[in-house]
């Protein structure tokens, strides 16, 4: 029914005991980990975003502003125009044209058409040199007929002057 103090005092003074030693033992170990070689610390560190790929934008004042950590292409929403960055900042322009494949008979039909417009200029460049009246300058030698030697047809002189007479009295 008494508690004996004496005894409840040794079972404490016990576990403080435990205690101390523990912590005696785990400093003893931090003690060991300093002493050894340290490691260096290592780690790297990412600046620019692992996304460096195709953007887009509205105008060439987008581009601009964007800043950029290597050759970036920015396209128009219609894909219409490319800007090109270069990691200095400098841009180069690029107007894009779908290239809608061609099967044989599309060649062909280009082809053609080429042909024909290639004939339509030839066509108008010939009539246009024929509608051009060309006299031809005749010399002053007459014309003979082959069959009988005769002169069929005597043509003006190439140079005509006039004379003019006054009246002597």
């Amino acid at each position: 029914m008494y508690q004996n103090p004496y005894i409840n005092s040794f079972a404490n003074n016990q576990s403080i005991n435990e205690r101390i030693d523990n912590e005696i033992e785990r400093l003893k170990q931090m003690k060991t980990n300093m002493q050894q070689p340290v490691q260096p610390i290592t780690q790297n560190f990412q600046f620019a975003p692992a996304n460096s790929g195709i953007k887009y934008a509205s105008t060439l004042e987008d581009v601009q502003k964007e800043q950029v950590y290597g050759d970036t292409p920015f396209f128009s929403k219609d894909f219409s125009v490319l800007w090109l960055k270069h990691l200095k900042g400098d841009i180069r322009c690029f107007e894009l044209k779908e290239i809608i494949p061609k099967d044989e008979k599309d060649m062909q039909i280009e082809y053609l058409q080429a042909q024909i417009n290639e004939l339509k200029g030839k066509i108008e460049n010939d009539a246009n040199a024929t509608n051009v009246i060309t006299k031809q300058v005749t010399t002053n030698t007459p014309e003979y007929d082959d069959a009988d030697g005769t002169t069929a047809q005597e043509s003006e002189p190439t140079s005509i002057q006039k004379v003019s007479r006054s009246k002597a009295k």
